[in-house]
């Protein structure tokens, strides 16, 4: 868990950081629709869950965005070398857990892994709280809703920094499939521009 501490001083974001961290609320979202019509057929032929096909190219897309590495730790700013996932897993009897998923650029090994952390969150009961400190995104899926806007149940006494990032319903138009895709990040950590940036390969990496 390397990460590396940011002067400020000599950081060009230094004053965003200090103006948005004097907020309550210093997150901002924005909701997009994206492309899944490829990958979804991919991971159908490949006999894999749609879920972990495109969290995985998520996770790898915010890895190579420097701003979604960014993390506040006692104030400080950090860049960490690798961030990983905290998604949520939804079970049979309508309750979810959970989890934490280490990313590798190795999506065979990944998707390994990750599917067995969701089979043991299925199977088991309570919240199941990762301890995964600070270097995660924080993932969710509402694949029975084709959302249009989405709000996070928020702790405002939490120092929390790390984005959000919930998908929605995959819906067929046209003979191609959107998903609605939610984006929350730090507004002192993360600007439109760097969501943008995310969306924009995230969206490769689906159509690859």
């Amino acid at each position: 868990m390397s990460k590396t501490l940011i002067n400020l001083e000599e950081w060009n974001r230094k004053d965003h950081f200090r103006f948005f961290s004097q907020f309550e609320e210093p997150f901002f979202g924005v909701t997009v629709n994206v492309d899944c019509t490829r990958a979804y057929q991919k991971a159908k032929e490949n006999n894999r869950s749609f879920f972990l096909y495109y969290l995985y190219r998520a996770l790898k897309a915010a890895n190579e965005i420097e701003n979604f590495r960014y993390r506040v730790i006692d104030k400080e700013v950090y860049l960490y070398d690798v961030i990983h996932a905290s998604p949520t897993i939804d079970r049979p009897d309508g309750t979810f857990g959970f989890a934490y998923m280490d990313y590798t650029e190795d999506e065979v090994l990944f998707y390994e892994k990750s599917r067995k952390v969701v089979e043991e969150v299925k199977t088991s009961k309570g919240l199941v709280p990762a301890i995964s400190g600070e270097n995660v995104i924080h993932f969710s899926a509402v694949p029975w809703l084709d959302f249009t806007s989405l709000s996070h149940a928020r702790s405002f006494t939490f120092p929390d920094s790390c984005p959000k990032i919930s998908f929605g319903k995959a819906v067929e138009e046209n003979g191609r499939k959107r998903m609605s895709v939610s984006i929350h990040v730090h507004h002192g950590l993360v600007d439109g521009y760097h969501v943008g940036l995310f969306v924009q390969r995230f969206q490769e990496l689906l159509d690859s």
